[in-house]
């Protein structure tokens, strides 16, 4: 068993040593490469060399023909014999060393040349995809590139959109507030001239001037008299209070004068509508209920 286990090893050897140089060095040498009359026969003379040695494992093999086995043990001795032809497999190929093929200066010459041919053939390969996909990547960023300008044109033309609507919102939102600033400003003074006619209305229903005494009438005025003031209203006087207070607020007291009925004065001093001037009592101003 041992004896037909190193006949195998030997024949498989062989084989792939011969398979090698037939499949590998053979074609190339006599299509590619122009190398010597004398370097092609000794690379056939080392082929046949080593097919004759091929062909004696091979019968050596066949004389010792097949152990048989129980029929019982026919599956493990199977399985045991591939084992062990793997194992010697693997064996072989971790002892193997790389062999020189040949020692002719011609054959590695050739060797090296086709070597060399393969390996520029795979680097202009290389080349041509690199230049493809550079070519590719350059479009495509040339693609890129124009979307973003056109994006920033876009961009900016809606900035600038932006601006002019704010420009306009601003000058519409002042305009609106000036338009209901005077709406409203016009309201107050409809509103103020319904008050005053109603304050008015109602002072010259309640508070009207008092009437001149019959007997007074018929008294004949001596030269020396003066002439009787025109009294005013209370409507007029507390019109003038507001008017004071209004115009001149950091002056808004008013000087009582003959005109001013005392009646009213005390009515309007009493009920906390006017107030007497601290150090001057003839003169009075309106109360600042708007403060």
């Amino acid at each position: 068993m041992d004896k037909q286990d190193e006949l195998l090893k030997e024949a498989e050897k062989l084989a792939k040593h011969m398979s090698s140089y037939q499949h590998d060095l053979a074609p190339t040498i006599t299509s590619n490469i122009v190398c010597s009359i004398d370097a092609k026969e000794e690379l056939l003379d080392e082929c046949e060399e080593i097919w004759r040695q091929m062909e004696e494992c091979q019968s050596k093999l066949t004389l010792l023909g097949i152990e048989t086995f129980p029929e019982s043990d026919v599956q493990l001795s199977l399985s045991m014999m591939r084992v062990k032809a793997l194992t010697a497999e693997y064996n072989q190929w971790q002892k193997r060393s790389p062999e020189i093929i040949s020692t002719n200066p011609d054959v590695l010459v050739a060797l090296g040349k086709e070597e060399l041919q393969k390996v520029d053939h795979d680097l202009e390969m290389v080349l041509s995809t690199v230049q493809s996909k550079n070519k590719k990547l350059k479009e495509d960023m040339k693609r890129e590139q124009q979307w973003l300008d056109e994006q920033q044109q876009l961009v900016d033309a809606l900035d600038v959109t932006h601006e002019e609507m704010k420009n306009q919102v601003v000058q519409f939102s002042e305009k609106r507030a000036l338009q209901e600033l005077k709406s409203k400003m016009l309201k107050i003074r409809a509103y103020k001239e319904e008050l005053l006619s109603a304050l008015g209305e109602f002072l010259e229903e309640h508070f009207p001037l008092p009437e001149e005494d019959e007997s007074a009438k018929k008294k004949k005025k001596s030269p020396a008299e003066e002439p009787t003031v025109q009294l005013v209203t209370l409507h007029e006087i507390l019109e003038r209070l507001i008017n004071k207070l209004m115009s001149t607020p950091h002056e808004p007291y008013l000087t009582i004068n003959d005109s001013f009925w005392p009646p009213y004065v005390e009515l309007l001093l009493r009920y906390g509508i006017a107030l007497r001037h601290p150090e001057d009592p003839s003169r009075i101003r309106l109360e600042a209920f708007h403060q």
